[in-house]
C-alpha cells in the first residue's frame, strides 16, 4: 500500500485511533433554526465521514456572546447537547472517533448575529473583517456583513468565558464526544489575546508575552480540570495573518504557549496551516523547535497531498495529518487514497455554508464496495 504512514494506527493518549488521517473542523452551517440545534442531516453527514481517524467538528460556539456566523451550532442548552447525541452515537455506531472544537470568536462577529456587541481583549476591530448572515437571498447564500467594533473585555467577561469553556466541555462529554479542540486559532478570541497587533491590554492580560497567553492557559486548565487533560487539544495558527492578525511576535509567543500547554498535558497541538496557492509554508525549523517543546501529539492540517503527509509523518515533527475539504466531497476519503481512486471535485461552492438539506452535503458518493 502506498502512504502506510497514514493508514497506520495510532494511540491518541488512551483512544486508539484506526488511521492517521484527521478529518479538520470546517464550518458548514447547517444547524437547525431557531437555536443553532445539531439535527440528524448533520448525523449523517459526520457518520459517512467515520472512517477518518479522528474527527474534529465544525467549530461550535459555547454561548451565544460567542457565535459569529450564522447557523452555526452551539453547546450550551440542554436542547443543543441532547441533538449532538445524534452525531457521536452515529459517529461511533461506524466505528470512529470524534472531537468537538469549543468556540468563541471574540470580535469577529456582528449584533446583525447575535444581537449582542462583540468582545475582544481591546476595544479595536478587525480591518477588512466580515461574517455572514442568512437574510433571505433567492439562491439561499450567505450574505457577508462587516464586524461590528468590539468592546473591550472586563474581568467578568474573561471569567465568564473561562466558565463558559469549562461547561462547554462537559456537555460535550455528555453528548457523547471522545474529547473536546478548544479554538485557539484564525483570529478568534483566544487567538486575538494572543497577538500584540490585537491584544493592547495593560493587565495581567496584555503586554508580555507571559500575560497574551495566561488566557489560552487559563481555559485550557478549566476544561482539562472539567474533563481531564487525555480528552483535551488545542488548535493553533502561528502563521496565518488574516482577519487582522498580523503579529511579528506570535511565532515566539507560539512556542511559549506550547511548553505551558505540554506541562498541562493534553492530548494534541492542532497547527492551522495556511490552505491557499501561494501561503506560506510553515519551515522545517519551527516544526523542529516545536516537537522540542511539545512533547504530545502535534496535527498538522492545510491543504496536503498524502505524499506531502506521508512525507511529514516520516520526518516525526508531527504524528496526525488533518485534510479539510477533500472530506467535503469525499466521505471514504481514506478508502480513496488507500486504493487510488478518483477523488469527487466539489461540485457547487454554493452549498459549503448553509442549506437544509442533503445537496452539496451528504450527497456525495462513496466507492462502491
Amino acid at each position: 500500500m502506498k502512504f502506510e504512514a497514514l493508514f497506520s494506527t495510532y494511540c491518541l493518549k488512551q483512544l486508539s485511533l484506526k488511521n492517521r488521517f484527521v478529518m479538520a473542523p470546517m464550518t458548514r452551517s447547517r444547524s437547525t433554526q431557531p437555536g443553532d440545534v445539531p439535527n440528524q442531516l448533520m448525523a449523517n453527514y459526520y457518520g459517512q465521514r467515520a472512517s477518518a481517524g479522528l474527527i474534529i467538528s465544525e467549530a461550535t460556539q459555547i454561548s451565544l456572546q460567542g457565535k459569529g456566523y450564522a447557523r452555526t451550532p452551539g453547546i450550551y442548552t440542554e436542547e443543543q447537547v441532547e441533538a449532538w447525541k445524534l452525531v457521536t452515537r452515529e459517529v461511533h455506531e461506524k466505528g470512529g472517533k470524534i472531537f468537538l472544537q469549543l468556540w468563541h470568536v471574540g470580535r469577529v462577529s456582528s449584533a446583525k448575529v447575535t444581537g449582542l456587541q462583540p468582545l475582544g481583549p481591546s476595544a479595536i476591530p478587525a480591518a477588512d473583517t466580515q461574517v455572514y448572515i442568512f437574510d433571505g437571498a433567492p439562491n439561499g447564500d450567505a450574505t457577508f456583513v462587516p464586524v461590528d467594533p468590539p468592546r473591550e473585555m472586563t474581568m467578568k467577561d474573561i471569567e465568564e468565558v473561562v466558565n463558559a469553556f469549562s461547561q462547554a466541555a462537559k456537555n460535550a462529554v455528555s453528548a457523547g464526544f471522545d474529547g473536546v479542540e478548544i479554538h485557539g486559532a484564525n483570529g478568534y478570541l483566544l487567538d486575538q489575546f494572543l497577538r500584540s497587533n490585537s491584544n493592547k491590554r495593560t493587565d495581567g492580560y496584555g503586554g508580555s508575552k507571559e500575560a497574551r497567553i495566561r488566557l489560552l492557559l487559563e481555559v485550557t486548565k478549566a476544561v482539562v480540570k472539567a474533563i481531564g487533560s487525555s480528552r483535551v487539544g488545542v488548535r493553533l495558527s502561528p502563521f496565518i495573518k488574516f482577519k487582522d492578525m498580523d503579529d511579528p511576535e506570535i511565532l515566539e509567543t507560539i512556542m511559549e504557549a506550547a511548553v505551558a500547554l505540554d506541562a498541562l498535558g493534553i492530548a494534541y497541538l492542532h497547527l492551522c496551516e495556511a490552505d491557499w496557492d501561494d501561503a506560506p509554508q510553515v519551515p522545517m525549523t519551527f516544526r523542529k523547535s516545536l516537537r522540542s517543546k511539545f512533547s504530545n501529539t502535534i496535527i498538522a492540517t492545510g491543504n496536503k497531498q498524502p505524499k506531502d503527509a506521508a512525507e511529514l509523518l516520516a520526518t516525526k515533527t508531527v504524528d496526525l495529518i488533518g485534510f479539510g475539504r477533500k472530506f467535503i466531497s469525499n466521505p471514504d476519503y481514506p478508502k480513496r487514497v488507500a486504493v487510488n481512486a478518483a477523488l469527487n471535485e466539489i461540485t457547487d461552492t454554493h452549498t459549503l455554508f448553509g442549506g437544509g438539506t442533503a445537496v452539496g452535503y451528504t450527497d456525495y458518493p462513496a466507492l462502491s464496495n
